[in-house]
């Protein structure tokens, strides 16, 4: 079915109205020929109409002016006479089925009229319930509130189990982010405090005025192993919390944001020996600073380190007609068109890299893509000619 017939079918409301119209119309029909069938045969059984103006006399004989009447009157005969009362019964018959099927129409076309506008409110007054639906489930998309009910309260009819099971799902499905925000919260606790020991610990230990070269190595090591085990749970927490509903959204500008990234940045790119080019107009939007923050520092860190030695960084922020965006491209191995959709799945790296610690966890993209979701935004990523990869985020 095409977008266009899609829009030419008619609502729910004006089939509604066209059935109550329609059906009040062929009744009307329906009555209206059986009243004219009525009234048709009635007409056929009646006697003759009477003629006051003369007097039939015996068969063949003229008609006498009857007494008191103008002499000037055509005398007939009595099957002249007899002829005319035929007719005029005619005549008086069909006028009046004519007459019937004129007003008839004629009324019937003006309360087909009302019963149409009639049918229109009632449609509306019967839909009322799924309007009420209909609005709740708008505003808890907008919001993303899941607190809110309909509680519905008419009869135990259709829209009546239709409201309940909508209230069923808006509390099932927050019970469910519910225990997924515990959840996050419980883990980002219990991860993070056992690994923070475990980086005391080994740092402790190479420190140690007596520990060997060996020692030193391995403690090396194990720093590197839990630092990748960090940034993987801090993205994967990242991950499963921006995948919630955002509550608490201010006002922020997206250059604001992109100065801070690449300042804090600088000491990474200084040492690639990387070129930063900045564009950052004004780009006011709302969201989470936290996370839109960590959005435009992912996308910053991902040009950084999937990039060749002196190669280039862009950075550009802007505002757009429906509300702001922030574009990161960079130089770096020739990315194919078929491999970019990818990239956004978790743990997925260019070319199925997955050895590679020194380039992150394969979550950055995926956790981009998911703040901008919680945001109402979206992501989209092109190859750049030459290598490199352009993404840009609107807000």
């Amino acid at each position: 079915m095409t977008a266009l017939t899609r829009r030419l079918q008619p609502t729910i409301r004006v089939r509604l109205m066209l059935v109550y119209g329609g059906l009040f119309l062929v009744g009307g029909l329906v009555l209206l020929a059986v009243t004219y069938l009525l009234v048709k045969n009635n007409t056929q059984g009646t006697q003759a109409a009477r003629v006051t103006a003369v007097q039939i006399g015996a068969s063949g004989t003229p008609v006498k002016p009857i007494p008191g009447k103008s002499t000037a009157q055509v005398l007939y005969t009595a099957g002249q006479a007899k002829g005319m009362v035929l007719k005029a019964r005619q005549d008086s018959a069909q006028q009046a089925l004519d007459s019937l099927l004129t007003q008839g129409g004629i009324a019937l076309g003006v309360v087909g009229a009302a019963a149409l506008g009639l049918g229109w409110f009632f449609a509306d007054r019967a839909l009322r319930p799924l309007h009420r639906i209909t609005d709740t489930a708008r505003r808890v998309a907008r919001s993303r509130d899941l607190t809110e009910r309909i509680t519905y309260d008419g009869p135990r009819d259709d829209v009546k189990e239709l409201a309940d099971t909508f209230d069923t799902m808006l509390e099932r499905l927050a019970r469910a982010f519910e225990a997924q925000r515990r959840f996050v919260d419980n883990a980002s606790h219990e991860l993070r405090t056992p690994l923070a020991i475990n980086r005391t610990l080994i740092d402790v230990a190479v420190r140690r005025p007596d520990a060997s070269e060996d020692v030193k190595r391995l403690g090396e090591s194990l720093l590197v192993v839990g630092d990748r085990h960090e940034r993987l749970i801090e993205g994967l927490l990242t991950l499963a919390g921006s995948e919630n509903i955002v509550v608490d959204t201010s006002p922020l500008d997206l250059g604001d944001v992109g100065a801070h990234v690449l300042d804090q940045a600088k000491t990474e790119t200084d040492h690639r020996g990387l070129t930063v080019h900045r564009d950052l107009g004004r780009a006011p939007t709302e969201g989470d600073p936290v996370l839109v923050e960590r959005l435009v520092q992912n996308l910053v860190e991902n040009a950084i380190r999937y990039n060749v030695d002196g190669g280039e960084v862009w950075l550009c922020t802007r505002r757009t007609a429906n509300g702001a965006e922030v574009i990161v491209a960079n130089t770096g191995p020739v990315v194919s068109a078929y491999e970019v959709e990818t990239l956004f799945e978790p743990f997925r790296r260019l070319r199925s890299d997955r050895v590679r610690s020194d380039r992150g966890t394969g979550l950055g993209l995926s956790i981009v893509r998911a703040i901008a979701s919680a945001h109402g935004g979206t992501v989209t990523a092109v190859p750049r000619a030459g290598g490199g990869l352009s993404v840009t985020v609107r807000l």
